[in-house]
C-alpha cells in the first residue's frame, strides 16, 4: 500500500505541488490514521464471532486559512487509504442529504428521526471525509451534534476540513449555547490539527491587476468566471443560507471560502451592516458582479455599497468585481459622494498586491 507521505513527496518531486513543511506534517498525521484504520479492519468469517471489535481510532479535524491545502491533503488521504467502506463529500452536500433523509424518516412517523439516519449513514461508510465544514444555518446547528454522536457511537471515523477552528464554528449564531456541546464533542472525539502554512497557494493563481475588471462586457464576465474557477476549483458554487439575526441571508454561490453575488443582490435589496458583517465573517473572498454607475438618485444603493466595502475592508476580505466604471467613476455625485471618496481609496487598495498577498505577483 502506498503511503500518504510517499504520494505527497512524489507529487512534490514531479512539480505538481510545492513542498510545504506544514502540509507534510498533516500528511504524516493522516498517514498514521490510515495505518490505524488498516490495522483495525473488522475481522470476518468464523473469527469475527470470537474477536472483540476494535475501538475506532480518533478522526481528524483539520483547520486553517483558505488556500493552505486542506482539501488537497484530505483527497490524497481518501484516494490512498484502504477502508472497507468510505465516503468523501462536501459538507454542504452532506447536510442536504441529511435533511432529505430526515424528511423521509419523519414521513414514516419516526419518533426520533436523527437516530436512524445516523445509523444508516454509519452503515454506509466506516470512514467519512467531509470537506469545508461550515455551520451557518440554525437547522444544521441543532442537528449536527446528535448526528455526530450517532456516527461516532457506531465507530464511524470522521475526517473533516474547515477554514475555522472548532471554537469559531457558528460563532454568532442564534441560540449558540445549544451548539457548544458539539464543539466539545469535536475536541473530545477528533484530533484537532491546525494547518499553519504561511502561503495561500490559491492566491498564486491570481494577479492583483485582474481583480477589479472594467468595463462590463462578455470578456470581463469570462475573466471573472476564470478567476472564480481558479480560486474555487469549481465551475459553479452551491447556494447557501446564513442565519442573520433570526432570518436567512441567501448566498447564491459559495465554494472554498468564496461567495458570489451580483451588485443587485447585495446593494439593491434591503440589506444592512449585520448582513455584510455575516459575509465578512464567513468568507475570505467576495465576487461582486456588474457594479453599475450610480447617479445621484440612487443614494440608497450607494450607501449600501459604501457599507459593504467598509465591512469587507475592515474584515480583510478580498474582492473580485466587474464594474461599468473604474472606482472613481461609480458614484461621482450625490448625497454620499464625500464618504464615497473613502470607498474609492479602499477599492484601489483592495486591488493591490499587498492586500492580496505578495505571493500572487511572484507565482
Amino acid at each position: 500500500m502506498s503511503t500518504i507521505i510517499a504520494e505527497y513527496d512524489r507529487r512534490c518531486d514531479a512539480g505538481l505541488i510545492r513542498p510545504d513543511a506544514a502540509q507534510r506534517a498533516v500528511a504524516a498525521r493522516l498517514d498514521a490514521l490510515a495505518v490505524e484504520l488498516t490495522a483495525q479492519a473488522p475481522a470476518s468469517g468464523l473469527l469475527a464471532r470470537f474477536k472483540k471489535a476494535p475501538t475506532a481510532p480518533h478522526g481528524l479535524y483539520i483547520h486553517g486559512e483558505v488556500g493552505r491545502g486542506k482539501t488537497m491533503l484530505m483527497d490524497l488521504f481518501y484516494e490512498t487509504v484502504e477502508a472497507a467502506s468510505k465516503r468523501r463529500v462536501h459538507f454542504h452536500a452532506f447536510m442536504q442529504d441529511v435533511h432529505r433523509r430526515l424528511h423521509d424518516a419523519r414521513q414514516s412517523h419516526t419518533q426520533d428521526a436523527i437516530a436512524p439516519v445516523a445509523k444508516a449513514l454509519a452503515k454506509e461508510a466506516r470512514l467519512l471525509c467531509l470537506d469545508e465544514m461550515q455551520i451557518t444555518d440554525i437547522a444544521d446547528a441543532m442537528i449536527i451534534g446528535r448526528l455526530f454522536e450517532g456516527l461516532l457511537a457506531a465507530d464511524t471515523v470522521i475526517v473533516t476540513t474547515s477554514n475555522l477552528a472548532p471554537d469559531q464554528l457558528y460563532q454568532n449564531g442564534l441560540n449558540r449555547q445549544l451548539f457548544l456541546p458539539f464543539i466539545a464533542l469535536i475536541r473530545q472525539r477528533l484530533d484537532v490539527i491546525s494547518l499553519d502554512s504561511p502561503t495561500d497557494y490559491r492566491l498564486g493563481r491570481v494577479k492583483a491587476h485582474e481583480t477589479f475588471l472594467t468595463p462590463i462586457s462578455a470578456q470581463t464576465d469570462a475573466r471573472l468566471q476564470n478567476l472564480w474557477q481558479r480560486l474555487t476549483d469549481t465551475e459553479q458554487g452551491k447556494p447557501l443560507d446564513i442565519d442573520v439575526l433570526g432570518r436567512k441571508l441567501h448566498v447564491p454561490q459559495a465554494a472554498h471560502g468564496c461567495a458570489r453575488f451580483t451588485f443587485a443582490e447585495l446593494c439593491e435589496q434591503p440589506l444592512g451592516p449585520p448582513d455584510y458583517l455575516a459575509l465578512a465573517q464567513n468568507f475570505q473572498i467576495l465576487f461582486l458582479e456588474h457594479i453599475p454607475e450610480l447617479n445621484p438618485d440612487r443614494r440608497n444603493e450607494a450607501r449600501r455599497f459604501v457599507l459593504l466595502i467598509d465591512t469587507l475592508y475592515d474584515g480583510k476580505v478580498r474582492l473580485v468585481a466587474t464594474s461599468v466604471q473604474a472606482p472613481e467613476g461609480i458614484y461621482p455625485a450625490g448625497d454620499h459622494a464625500f464618504e464615497f471618496g473613502r470607498t474609492v481609496s479602499r477599492l484601489k487598495e483592495m486591488q493591490s498586491a499587498s492586500w492580496w498577498g505578495k505571493k500572487i505577483v511572484e507565482t
